[in-house]
């Protein structure tokens, strides 16, 4: 089985990251669909961008739609994109406090209304956000962001928060991927989902260990994954 292959972003050596040109680029060049990342302005419009302020220094929760450029997507622009072209999407959940707020919800109730269900998973590095969305919708799957090694070993922090918001997936990032990791997540039947992957060696490495899932910013490295067809001399 090869592993599921998610633009990082969209394609961000090719286009600016997050906008819908590049989304529409990674599935041009082949991989299945994206990772983006879900924020929220002070008018309430949810919108897809990674850091809290634009380049220019303005801080979206301070802004309304009216005063969003043009390459910034809504949401609901992005998953209505999905709809039409069948992409998947990992959505993570950013945030600027510890408490969740109404993009959970609000975030989950769009992904429904676009049908979207069975081709989303929404991911996040903190588990409050994640289990705000156990509770409002549990038939969207959930990831859990790993980033670093925990006190005890990547895994030793994990499992209890994994079994508690009912996740389905893991999301390590790739350094701490090994045979350890992929045997625990193996007894517990979850998925390991890893970023951010733009060395073939390491598309190789990981393949050969069994994720499910690579997410990088560069088509051509991640597609790696995927043997060439044989010839017949």
């Amino acid at each position: 089985m090869t592993p599921l292959l998610l633009g990082h972003r969209g394609t961000p050596r090719l286009h600016h990251e997050n906008t819908l040109a590049g989304f529409q680029a990674a599935l041009d060049a082949g991989l299945d669909g994206v990772e983006l990342d879900v924020r929220r302005l002070g008018d309430g419009t949810l919108v897809i961008h990674h850091d809290s302020a634009l380049k220019d220094g303005r801080e979206l929760p301070q802004m309304q739609r009216k005063d969003l450029p043009a390459d910034v997507p809504t949401l609901a622009a992005t998953l209505a994109w999905a709809t039409d072209t069948g992409a998947y999407v990992n959505i993570e959940l950013k945030f600027e406090a510890t408490r969740p707020d109404d993009r959970v919800h609000r975030t989950l109730d769009a992904v429904l209304a676009y049908g979207l269900k069975k081709r989303v998973i929404v991911s996040s590095f903190n588990p409050l956000l994640l289990a705000a969305a156990l509770h409002h919708s549990p038939s969207i799957e959930r990831g859990l962001l790993i980033h670093r090694a925990y006190k005890f070993g990547p895994l030793d922090a994990v499992p209890f928060a994994m079994r508690r918001l009912k996740a389905a997936a893991m999301h390590p990032m790739f350094p701490l991927i090994d045979d350890a990791l992929m045997t625990q997540a193996l007894a517990h039947g979850w998925r390991v989902n890893t970023w951010t992957v733009n060395d073939p060696a390491e598309v190789a490495r990981l393949v050969a260990l069994g994720v499910d899932a690579l997410i990088g910013d560069l088509p051509e490295v991640l597609l790696t994954a995927h043997p060439l067809p044989q010839t017949v001399p």
